[in-house]
């Protein structure tokens, strides 16, 4: 029969050539080295229940810091490059109204909400919030 901590290092190399296979965003990897971790601790703790529990804490902790520490950092800026547009129609203080920006018309809002824009008037794009840009006229 084969030792505890055998099983633990035969499972925690599968589930790591595993990711080799079927990549699933280090999650198998990290199963697989906690329990690698767990193959070593189950040489001083022989209680199995123990053992799974500490794979399990393992486990989900390395998945968790991998995940937060090797995701791409997602900063999205709108305002990259040309940031100017064109009202289509009147913005009312506080209102909203219609800019063409890019060759396609979105839902704007003054960004100074006392501030009235006539149609047909050049704008910077200062912000975007879901799909509302917030403009600032050029002569502002």
């Amino acid at each position: 029969m084969l030792s505890t901590p055998l099983l633990w290092l035969i499972a925690g190399s599968i589930l790591c050539l595993m990711e080799l296979i079927f990549p699933t965003a280090f999650v198998e990897l990290m199963m697989g080295i906690s329990a690698i971790l767990v193959a070593a601790v189950s040489l001083v703790v022989p209680h199995l229940t123990l053992q799974v529990f500490l794979w399990l804490f393992f486990s989900t902790t390395s998945i968790f810091l991998s995940q937060r520490l090797l995701a791409p950092k997602r900063k999205v800026s709108m305002l990259e490059g040309d940031t100017e547009g064109e009202t289509l129609t009147e913005i009312a203080p506080g209102q909203a109204g219609r800019v063409l920006y890019e060759g396609s018309s979105w839902r704007a809002v003054c960004a100074d909400e006392n501030l009235a824009i006539a149609p047909h008037q050049k704008v910077y794009i200062v912000e975007r919030k879901g799909n509302t840009l917030y403009i600032l006229p050029v002569t502002f």
